[in-house]
């Protein structure tokens, strides 16, 4: 399970970057930071995301829920790894003094990250510092794409030092409104 929970932060956040592209979701009608408006359209939503990759033979399901938070100074995603095997909670907000999006995820495994969000060439890249991680990765970068049947490809890279690409992963989001995050 080590590089599975190296990966959850990066996908879920990169998620949340990319899936408002398509713009087939209903949008969220309260107040939201200007700088954060991007995200309105994953508001109230909820996704289901199959790894590419198994864990002992066993798929590796992420269900993440997008929501308004903190009087819309903020966007607040949950998440969970196979009915709450793994999970996190992510808060995105507005940095004025680094003029940048930053997020702070918080884990059930007890680590921690801290990132900041670009768009570039209609990809949505987010770059975080993993916090008192056991396993030895201490920087991750993800890619997401929206695809044109609406699905959402998260693809996840683990820095090492000097920047360069270590390994990764690979999941595919489809929207899941029936879907519900658990937590044990």
């Amino acid at each position: 399970m080590k590089t599975t929970t190296q990966l959850l932060s990066v996908l879920s956040l990169a998620l949340m970057l990319t899936s408002f592209a398509s713009g087939a979701f209903a949008a969220e009608t309260g107040s939201l930071n200007e700088h954060l408006e991007a995200f309105r359209p994953l508001l109230s939503k909820t996704w289901r995301g199959e790894f590419k990759e198994q864990n002992n033979g066993q798929p590796v399901i992420d269900i993440s829920r997008w929501e308004r938070a903190l009087n819309g100074k903020a966007v607040r995603v949950i998440h969970s790894i196979n009915d709450g095997v793994y999970g996190g909670e992510i808060i995105i907000q507005w940095n004025s003094e680094k003029q940048a999006i930053q997020y702070f995820y918080f884990t059930t495994a007890g680590f921690r990250t801290e990132g900041t969000m670009t768009i570039n060439d209609g990809k949505f890249v987010g770059v975080e510092n993993i916090i008192g991680n056991l396993n030895g990765t201490k920087k991750v970068r993800s890619t997401s794409t929206l695809q044109p049947d609406g699905s959402l490809v998260v693809k996840a890279e683990y820095l090492d030092d000097d920047g360069k690409a270590t390994g990764g992963r690979e999941v595919t989001y489809h929207e899941a409104p029936d879907a519900v995050v658990k937590f044990r």
